[in-house]
């Protein structure tokens, strides 16, 4: 009777924790499948357009296994930790969120079927009435109009996001509504589209508002459309990157990239017909550069804030089809676009009750900003945008290749592109897939994302996801200070110099103590850095300096063993998907391999080797060091190890011989950074 009871007790629970199957849809499979794969088209990741339309239904099923009727708000389980709502308690703004960002993924499902289902109810009728329910005094989800003295918030965010999806698909959500709710919610919308905004990606929010109304008739402010527009554009710095005050970031791609695009592409040719060539314009830019930023197999970098919006930051590939550019390899854009969808739709840790973490691969706390809710992660279908490109477009239509990685990249062993606007380093290493990008960091001090983990590393790569820092000085791809007892200070403030001979200059000081200075040189190497780093201080303190991070994945320990080679010692860990070497070459006393807990956004365990030393007081010291990689199982060589030849310090300049006969001098010359 026990085993029996124990059986129905376990069914109940299923269900109880999975609130899909009350809609009859049956259990779900763990991760994505791309069923009937496409491999004439797409050989590489076996999806078609199709297969996108798959991935956004299985994306939305999962919201709508919340909802019961059409009264039924976008209330999603709090994820434990920073994420709001902090007291657990349900708020309008919450819901707004996760209306209008699921709203996202189910466009393209609606446009394609206006008539489309999810458990026996019509998409397009619940949206319409959720709409009229933001202007409805009685619902729970309803936003009253922007007080005259009020300021931008969340809420415009989301009205922005709104405006985008009336603008894609009025027919199934604007033209069916009375005039009265089209008149309560163009006066609500309004006066947040009207109001004030924040001097970043925030302002397309207005654009976006205030174009959709205009288009339906509406009095706006045009002078203030038209500023907003004109503030949108000078924030562009070339190679398709958009300085979103002040960070770099994928604000560029899922914000200015974006909202630019489709503003152009429904609205610009109507309204300023040369702010919408300079849209696309800087679109087309971005395709000498952003794509590189991808790994051979389409994954995007763990880097910056709001990474739970994940591959919303491939949104720009798509949108490329709208230029009709017969030079763009679009067979490259798609296959990064449908590879970045897949690097996180098949992950097991993706999705926990039906719906999208707030993580990166999984739920990852470190990660998370408290502005962002559970319905937040859903940013990452404005992917599914793309699916407005028409399905005879070039993009969805060309044969899926590997662009540069099919012989650019693997005949460069290790390429670098630089935004000379942004600052912006990308290279790619043939021999693991990987892509890297060094970018810009200056914060005095921590916020909600500023001068955090999210911009702080010295480089971000595709293959080895940010690690978070630990109390007890566990650092990854970062310097770190003892600055009193057992407290730890990582660096967070850059100053890029420049870059020559393949050589990337940034100056640092240490935020809380600006007597300590750094002058780094990041040198890529076909197989990992050569760090030559000049260290300040007026007094003495300890320094670490950590290598990435590798996860340990449950079937395996992780390996570590040493490798010596005259007078070098390399010190070596394997996780049985690659390896990670650091060799000390000068200044340092001592390699430590670090083991953490609940730092890695991959596995609740990791190993990271950091280098240990003292600085001595008013004394400039050099820093040289070798951060290698390799896939697990293959061989290293001593040339691979031990690349240097020969180092010569000579005031404030070092020369570099290589084995391979390369020579390259840099010169270390502090800036002031105050």
């Amino acid at each position: 009777m026990k085993k029996y009871m124990f059986g129905f007790m376990s069914c109940f629970i299923f269900i109880v924790s999975y609130p899909m199957d009350m809609f009859g849809q049956g259990t779900r499979d763990a991760v994505f499948k791309v069923k009937n794969p496409d491999l004439n088209l797409s050989p590489y990741t076996g999806m078609n357009r199709q297969h996108w339309l798959d991935a956004a239904e299985y994306l939305l099923k999962g919201a709508f296994s919340y909802v019961s009727n059409l009264d039924s708000p976008m209330e999603f389980p709090k994820q434990p930790g920073r994420s709001y709502p902090r007291d657990g308690v349900h708020t309008e703004t919450e819901r707004l969120e996760g209306l209008c960002r699921t709203l996202f993924i189910a466009l393209p499902l609606m446009k394609g079927n206006p008539d489309y289902e999810i458990g026996g109810l019509k998409i397009a009728d619940y949206y319409r009435h959720q709409i009229t329910q933001l202007v409805n005094p009685n619902s729970t989800s309803f936003i009253p109009p922007l007080p005259k003295k009020g300021g931008p918030s969340q809420k415009l965010v989301e009205f922005g996001g709104l405006a985008v999806s009336l603008m894609a698909a009025p027919e199934i959500l604007w033209d069916p509504l009375s005039q009265e709710k089209k008149d309560t919610l163009a006066h609500t919308l309004l006066s947040y589209g009207n109001g004030p905004t924040i001097d970043m990606n925030w302002r397309f929010f207005n654009v976006m508002i205030l174009s959709f109304f205009k288009s339906k008739g509406y009095s706006i402010r045009e002078d203030y459309l038209k500023e907003l527009l004109e503030k949108c554009l000078s924030d562009y710095k070339g190679n398709g990157w958009y300085n979103d005050q002040p960070y770099y970031d994928y604000y560029s791609m899922w914000g200015y990239q974006m909202y630019g695009t489709l503003w152009a592409t429904y609205y610009g040719d109507q309204l300023y017909p040369d702010y919408a060539k300079k849209f696309r314009t800087h679109l087309r830019e971005m395709v000498g550069h952003y794509p590189y930023m991808f790994s051979k197999d389409g994954e995007m970098i763990m880097w910056g804030r709001s990474i739970a919006y994940r591959m919303g930051a491939a949104v720009p590939f798509p949108l490329m089809g709208f230029l009709e550019d017969q030079s763009i390899n679009y067979g490259w854009m798609r296959r990064i676009a449908s590879g970045t969808l897949l690097q996180f739709l098949k992950q097991p840790d993706f999705l926990s009750e039906g719906i999208p973490t707030l993580g990166f691969y999984g739920a990852f706390e470190p990660a998370v900003q408290e502005y962002s809710c559970r319905g937040s992660a859903f940013w990452l279908g404005k992917i599914f945008l793309g699916l407005l490109i028409p399905d005879d477009n070039i993009f969805w239509t060309a044969n899926e290749n590997l662009g540069a990685w099919e012989s650019e990249i693997p005949k460069a062993k290790v390429l670098n592109k630089l935004a000379p606007g942004a600052e912006i380093l990308i290279t790619d290493y043939a021999g693991i897939g990987a892509s890297e990008i060094r970018a810009w960091c200056d914060s005095k001090t921590i916020g909600y994302y500023q001068g955090t983990e999210n911009y702080n590393k010295l480089a971000y790569n595709s293959a080895f996801p940010w690690q978070a820092d630990g109390k007890n000085g566990e650092v990854s791809m970062n310097y770190m200070f003892q600055i009193g007892g057992n407290k730890w200070e990582s660096l967070r403030r850059y100053k890029f110099i420049g870059y020559q001979d393949d050589i990337y200059h940034r100056d640092a000081v240490l935020a809380s103590d600006s007597t300590i200075s750094l002058q780094l040189a990041d040198i890529v190497l076909p197989n990992g850095i050569l760090r030559v780093d000049q260290v300040y201080s007026q007094k003495s303190i300890a320094l670490r300096l950590g290598h990435y991070a590798l996860p340990q994945y449950e079937d395996r320990a992780i390996v570590e063993h040493q490798i010596k080679y005259k007078k070098w010692t390399a010190s070596i860990i394997d996780n049985g998907q690659y390896q990670l070497a650091v060799v000390p070459v000068e200044g340092w006393e001592e390699v430590e391999i670090v083991s953490a807990a609940g730092l890695n956004p991959v596995s609740e365990t990791s190993k990271v080797l950091n280098l240990k030393a003292n600085t001595i007081a008013n004394q400039k010291q050099l820093f040289t060091t070798l951060m290698l990689w390799k896939k697990s199982g293959e061989k290293w060589t001593n040339d691979e190890l031990f690349p240097i030849k020969k180092l010569n310090q000579k005031l404030n300049q070092v020369g570099i011989s290589r084995k391979n006969g390369r020579y390259q001098a840099l010169n270390l010359i502090s800036t002031d950074q105050q």
